[in-house]
């Protein structure tokens, strides 16, 4: 059910309809627009009464959602959602007009190796630095990340290089150490559809930078986003990382087509990982161009200034140069379809 407030509904009038709400039982979700506020509600699973609601004053209408998902849809916010994320070298926006930059390793290795590609990202203009100090692996002989002493070296390159960092939590423990350290929380495929994982990052402070899980269908991806927005937590970025199908030329198959499908049904902003996405170094810029052109809000890369070495995914890395290139491609294309990079 979607409650829709008049244009000039005073902050009196929404508290009133939201305490409403929540005496019958319900929970309330009011979801601020251009024009006018909308009010979500949950937690119901029959009828609410639409007439005791449509009589409060600054109450337009009672708006029934046929969706499953219901806060991340377009019923409740016809504008794109704007997630604006504070850096020390200024703000980046996902969902506007200009096209977001992440990018750094898969993983903190050391603290030389982090300080030596974020210097290498801060000279490409890239304002977000991207570095796993968790890491869920196929093998549990791999690489699993430094932990915590990787979150205080990422803490290091913001204070160095004035980057925002997003990184990924793997659990319910790890998360609460990464809301300190983050600024952008990332939940990786393989926990799209961990439910007590997504219920955790919809009670934190920070924006979820939610991926695809790699078998999931559209519907269950909005799902998986609809539980965080569910818990109260509104800045929720959508990744499409690719998903698993019989091709053998690349690590996954990158579905593009599902940028414009979900900004279609969704308000929320959606960017792409080549880098997982296809698994291959060579692949990453190509991809990346494609992205922009469909019209993703963003690109997420892997670089590696040694990516033999590297002690995760250096195959999909790309070069310090290499993201040099990409910049330069990607503003060209952004360019043409009147956007910009941040």
């Amino acid at each position: 059910m979607l409650v829709v407030m008049q244009s000039h509904a005073t902050e009196e009038q929404v508290r009133a309809v939201c305490e409403r709400i929540e005496s019958l039982g319900f929970k309330a979700h009011p979801i601020p627009g251009s024009i006018r506020t909308a009010i979500g509600i949950t937690g119901n699973t029959g009828a609410v009464d639409i007439g005791s609601l449509e009589a409060m004053s600054g109450v337009v209408e009672c708006i029934p959602v046929s969706k499953p998902y219901k806060l991340v849809s377009r019923d409740i916010k016809e504008e794109n959602s704007v997630i604006r994320i504070p850096t020390p070298l200024g703000e980046v926006s996902f969902g506007g007009k200009a096209v977001a930059m992440v990018a750094g390793p898969c993983a903190i290795e050391s603290r030389e190796q982090a300080f030596e590609i974020a210097a290498r990202v801060k000279k490409a203009g890239v304002r977000l630095f991207r570095g796993g100090a968790y890491k869920p692996r196929t093998s549990p002989y791999s690489f699993q990340g430094l932990g915590e002493p990787g979150l205080k070296i990422l803490d290091e390159v913001r204070e160095r290089f004035g980057l925002g960092i997003v990184t990924e939590a793997v659990d319910n423990e790890s998360l609460d150490l990464v809301e300190k350290h983050a600024d952008v929380i990332q939940l990786g495929a393989r926990n799209m559809q961990n439910f007590s994982l997504l219920k955790r990052a919809g009670r934190a402070q920070k924006p979820v930078l939610l991926k695809r899980g790699m078998s999931a269908t559209l519907d269950e991806f909005l799902m998986a986003a609809e539980y965080i927005m569910a818990e109260g937590n509104y800045n929720i970025i959508l990744c499409e990382r690719g998903v698993r199908t019989f091709s053998d030329h690349t690590r996954n198959t990158l579905d593009l087509s599902v940028i414009p499908a979900v900004q279609r049904r969704s308000h929320l902003p959606i960017v792409v990982d080549p880098s997982h996405g296809t698994g291959r170094r060579q692949k990453v810029l190509p991809l990346s161009r494609a992205a922009v052109a469909v019209g993703a809000d963003g690109i997420l890369v892997e670089v590696h200034h040694d990516p033999d070495r590297a002690l995760s995914d250096g195959a999909q890395s790309i070069l310090p140069d290499e993201l040099d290139q990409l910049m330069i491609e990607v503003r060209q294309i952004a360019g043409v379809l009147s956007r910009t990079l941040n």
